[in-house]
């Protein structure tokens, strides 16, 4: 992938719109993570430290196009980057007039998916975003799978268009692990369905040497192999789907590890009693909700000597501590191993800060679906728009 970066433009003076992805979870009027928040940080700080005029802007949530709610507002978010920042970034509601920055040379769009025509990439809408800047930087990669006024038709009517750093560290992360991967490679892909991931599972089929597979997923896995899940979640209109996969990877002579061992409950909350049994002794009640200790223990001995670790999902309730120790053991083993880690994904990033493991992974990504997309093979709207504009 060629494509410009903002270090290579003249930002002097210039108004830039950065689209960044904060799109964080909150919860009684506070946000619960900022990891976004944090990522977005450098490319903004770069713009100022280069006497750029900024605007942010970002979704949250999904609105109702043509109506703000209170609790559609970024308006937290805007307060959240002022304090970080140090200084008052004031939240702009106007978009169809140029923008007055006063004393302050960065300011904060409200929502931008309550603007009508967002989310259909509405060309009018873009250029009405191209108007109020010089310099459109795209540093959302979480939402690089999908094509938005803010995110794509902005673009195709600014002068100059470039990657922001947490979209150029994004794409060159996620370009080693697919283009050059050093083997033995262990994928962990995790979720509740088979059919949301089910593209990936067939890619990573055709390149990894372990796919490890969890969540309800595992379990459409266990019910293909010809073992009883009981009550657990899974799709049985996939089974035929997991078979081909699971032969796919023995005929190259990679692995898909099942569980002997596996925690069950007869009901799901956080009060449910955990017991551990083997998955061959399921009774009708029992629900999988996490991989046994010893399974937990047999993988992370495959991730430790493995050079390159993708990861995606924890492979069990986590949320719940009597049902964390599977994904506990993974997260750790893939801290501790000297591989290439890879992690990405919205509940990912929420176990990996559970069980305090940021700092020792090698690449966290802030995407979900743009993460599986890219994995998947798929090109992404955010790359076209990107190459499209060229380098130097």
């Amino acid at each position: 992938m060629k494509f410009k970066k903002i270090t290579e433009l003249n930002l002097h003076n210039k108004i830039v719109f950065i689209r960044s992805d904060m799109n964080v979870p909150i919860q009684n009027n506070v946000i619960t993570d900022d990891t976004r928040i944090q990522a977005s940080l450098t490319t903004i700080t770069y713009a100022l430290q280069n006497n750029a005029y900024v605007i942010i802007a970002t979704h949250l949530g999904r609105p109702i196009e043509g109506q703000c709610t209170e609790s559609d507002s970024v308006k937290i978010i805007a307060d959240e980057l002022s304090s970080l920042l140090g200084f008052r970034i004031p939240l702009i509601k106007n978009i169809n007039q140029r923008i007055d920055f006063d004393d302050s040379r960065v300011v904060m769009l409200e929502n931008v998916r309550c603007n009508i025509g967002e989310k259909k990439n509405d060309k009018k809408l873009g250029e009405i975003y191209a108007a109020l800047c010089d310099v459109f930087v795209h540093d959302a990669f979480a939402t690089a799978h999908r094509a938005e006024a803010s995110t794509d038709a902005v673009g195709h009517f600014t002068k100059e268009v470039c990657a922001g750093f947490l979209m150029s560290q994004e794409l060159e992360a996620l370009s080693n692990v697919i283009s050059n991967p050093k083997h033995p490679i262990v994928a962990i892909v995790a979720g509740s369905k088979v059919s949301t991931k089910l593209t990936i599972l067939e890619n990573l089929a055709n390149k990894v040497d372990y796919l490890i597979v969890g969540g309800g997923i595992l379990n459409t896995f266990l019910a293909a192999s010809g073992i009883n899940v009981a009550k657990s979640l899974f799709e049985p209109s996939l089974l035929t789907e997991a078979k081909r996969i699971m032969e796919t990877m023995k005929l190259r002579g990679a692995i898909v590890p099942l569980p002997n061992d596996v925690v069950v409950a007869t009901e799901f909350n956080a009060q449910a009693h955990a017991m551990t049994k083997n998955v061959n002794k399921l009774e009708a009640e029992d629900m999988i909700l996490d991989i046994g200790s010893i399974f937990a223990l047999q993988l992370a001995e495959v991730i430790a000597k493995s050079t390159t670790i993708i990861w995606n999902g924890p492979v069990g309730v986590f949320e719940f501590d009597q049902f964390a120790n599977g994904t506990r053991i993974i997260a750790n083993s893939i801290a501790n191993s000297n591989g290439f880690s890879l992690a990405g994904g919205g509940d990912t990033i929420s176990a990996i800060n559970k069980f305090n493991v940021y700092d020792k992974i090698s690449y966290v990504s802030t995407a979900g679906g743009a993460l599986l997309e890219f994995l998947e093979g798929k090109k992404l709207p955010a790359i076209e728009l990107l190459e499209q504009s060229g380098v130097n």
